[in-house]
């Protein structure tokens, strides 16, 4: 991979402006922070990220590919002040689920998403190398 930064823009911090890479790509939907079984078991925002996180991770694993292999994140809010609280939190779950890499992201605050108690939805596009 990569990373995509024009001459004399300053370094973005914690994600890329864009990247480039060859491979098998593979499209993850949005993971909320619910289990396995549809259960959650926080109403926290740092709780609910770190899950969404694990669930990206094991549907990667299903297509053999591992967190350094993402290239695009799409993060979905429900509370921008709420994330910004937790941002200690969520970075060391990144950190520890992720890896420190830089993948392209966005961030957007929504109104809600589908389900009533998710806070936080995350979208991936992984690329395999060849």
């Amino acid at each position: 991979m990569q990373v995509l930064l024009p001459p004399g823009w300053p370094r973005p911090r914690g994600y890329a402006n864009g990247v480039t890479t060859r491979g098998q790509q593979v499209f993850v939907a949005g993971m909320i922070g619910w289990d396995a079984q549809g259960v959650f078991h926080t109403d926290d925002m740092a709780g609910q990220t770190r899950q969404a996180l694990e669930n990206v991770v094991a549907v990667l694993k299903e297509a053999g590919a591992k967190p350094e292999h993402i290239v695009r994140m799409t993060w979905y809010i429900t509370s921008k002040q709420e994330y910004l609280d937790a941002g200690k939190a969520i970075g060391a779950a990144f950190k520890e689920l992720i890896g420190s890499f830089n993948a392209a992201m966005t961030a957007v605050e929504v109104s809600a998403l589908i389900e009533d108690r998710a806070k936080v939805e995350i979208e991936v596009t992984a690329v395999i190398p060849d």
